[in-house]
């Protein structure tokens, strides 16, 4: 066997960033054109590139697929998250960030419709099913993207 054959040939971990966008008590999802979770809603986000910052990775990939600006970007958790039932087996440990609009008036667009059939807000009590099975996962274990508010 050729020195670097096998590790070329295994797949690797990949790291994916995805944003709660938070508007009153909705949250923006899109329902997914892809090989994996195909036809499910999930949250915007995609692949970290080199040298980004996990808030810069978020802050592009929205505006890249919905147009939107973001601010006050937090990171809330991460997970692991392993794709082995699908066609092409897959590795992600995603990246959970939440953020609010820049501008409130904006209005999502679908700015990349081969891979999503377009952005709604949904209410977080009353999610759109089926989920994306990380964002299902999360939400069945009682995971709540929206900020504590405290009295004090």
């Amino acid at each position: 066997m050729e020195k670097g054959t096998a590790a070329a040939e295994a797949p690797v971990p990949r790291v994916g960033v995805v944003v709660f966008l938070l508007k009153g008590k909705s949250v923006l999802l899109g329902k997914r054109r892809s090989s994996i979770g195909d036809s499910t809603f999930a949250l915007p986000g995609g692949h970290l590139e080199f040298g980004e910052s996990f808030e810069e990775c978020g802050a592009r990939e929205l505006m890249e697929e919905t147009g939107l600006g973001i601010e006050k970007v937090e990171l809330l958790t991460v997970t692991n998250n392993l794709f082995l039932e699908e066609p092409k087996p897959s590795h992600y440990v995603t990246i959970f960030l939440r953020a609010v609009l820049a501008d409130p008036e904006q209005v999502p667009q679908n700015l990349e419709p081969g891979k999503c059939d377009g952005w709604d807000w949904y209410e977080w009590d009353n999610l759109p099913t089926p989920l994306f099975w990380p964002l299902q996962k999360m939400v069945q274990e009682g995971f709540n993207p929206f900020p504590i508010c405290s009295n004090s």
